[in-house]
């Protein structure tokens, strides 16, 4: 690889699924990067929820939910990989609150920008407590590209990229995040249309 080609880093940024791509798991997706290196790339879909609230995923891990906050919040679809598993996006919080020290939680990858993603049971052991990170996006499955492979999409034309901004993850209506990312690069869903620009 020359000097001038030095690899991209999009860890913490979003990736808009461009119109054309049809995949059916990313059509119209926003995805949020967790990791990328020159090894590939992981990230969750942050805008297609599933059919299952966070109150039945807990019911089903045989845990009470004590934040009334989350029990209606949806379980999203993160991707097409491990889709029993499940992974939880949230802010960072170190040993008592602490948001710069290390996660309390047993299986977390720590993310620049004040995230952590959390695979570990713990997690929802502490939510169940009404304890627990105050913001949270719970999905079941990932999205995983390998080496070279995003960076090939990308060049294909198939996603924008934008650095992440919480307010998207964890506030904006999830009808709404698609078009809240997009207004991030200035964009509206309509200039990006396939039939755009034709007379």
């Amino acid at each position: 690889m020359s000097a001038d080609s030095a690899p991209i880093n999009l860890t913490n940024h979003f990736l808009i699924a461009m119109p054309g791509l049809e995949d059916a798991a990313f059509s119209r997706s926003v995805v949020y990067l967790c990791e990328h290196s020159e090894r590939g790339a992981l990230g969750l879909v942050i805008n297609k929820p599933s059919d299952i609230d966070l109150q039945r995923l807990f019911d089903k891990v045989e845990l009470p939910l004590r934040r009334v906050d989350l029990a209606h919040a949806p379980v999203f679809q993160g991707g097409p990989v491990q889709t029993e598993r499940g992974f939880v996006l949230h802010e960072s919080v170190g040993a008592e609150g602490d948001v710069t020290g290390e996660s309390v939680y047993a299986s977390t990858l720590s993310i620049p920008g004040g995230l952590e993603m959390t695979t570990s049971k713990d997690v929802l052991e502490a939510l169940s407590t009404g304890a627990g990170p105050r913001k949270v996006l719970v999905s079941l499955g990932y999205s995983a590209w390998g080496e070279g492979q995003l960076e090939s999409e990308l060049c294909e034309n198939s996603w924008l990229t934008v650095a992440a901004d919480r307010e998207v993850i964890f506030n904006t209506p999830v009808a709404q995040r698609y078009d809240k990312a997009l207004s991030l690069l200035g964009f509206e869903a309509w200039m990006l249309s396939p039939g755009a620009g034709r007379a």
